[in-house]
């Protein structure tokens, strides 16, 4: 008995309206915030444009936006206000790895950390995706999320 691995392009997958759900796990295994997200994908020319509408557990909101720029051999390079420079990205296969820094709101500033993220389409079109943030080495925590696309 085996699974289906599916085909995963990104600039199909992220077209159209995607919810996702999530949360921050400290490096003790603490969860320290939930969110759900609710995506508006578009395909553009040479990738996609994603906007995400965060509301977390605590009732904050957060908006962020990512351009997403497809480059050759499975590569990808994302844009977003919060990162400094640029996200670098890989797919192979189902699963697409991403690094970047970013600046993330921490103690009422915002903190500049280090994230390693994996996401990988698994059957049914549900998407698992797991970040490890990390500052000076030293992991803080992970972000657990699944995403789906909305009919």
């Amino acid at each position: 008995m085996s699974i289906d691995i599916p085909t995963f392009l990104p600039e199909d997958y992220f077209d159209g309206q995607l919810a996702a759900f999530g949360m921050f796990i400290d490096r003790f295994g603490t969860v320290q915030r939930q969110f759900r997200v609710t995506i508006e994908g578009r395909r553009t020319d040479d990738g996609f444009i994603l906007d995400e509408y965060f509301v977390y557990d605590d009732g904050a909101l957060e908006t962020r936006q990512w351009i997403v720029t497809a480059c050759d051999d499975g590569l990808y390079r994302g844009e977003c206000a919060d990162v400094l420079g640029h996200a670098t990205g890989r797919l192979t296969d189902n699963v697409l790895s991403w690094r970047y820094k970013f600046n993330l709101p921490m103690f009422g500033r915002k903190v500049t950390v280090l994230f390693d993220d994996v996401m990988a389409l698994q059957d049914g079109s549900v998407m698992v995706n797991r970040a490890k943030v990390s500052k000076w080495g030293i992991l803080l925590g992970e972000v657990l999320i699944t995403f789906r696309p909305v009919s």
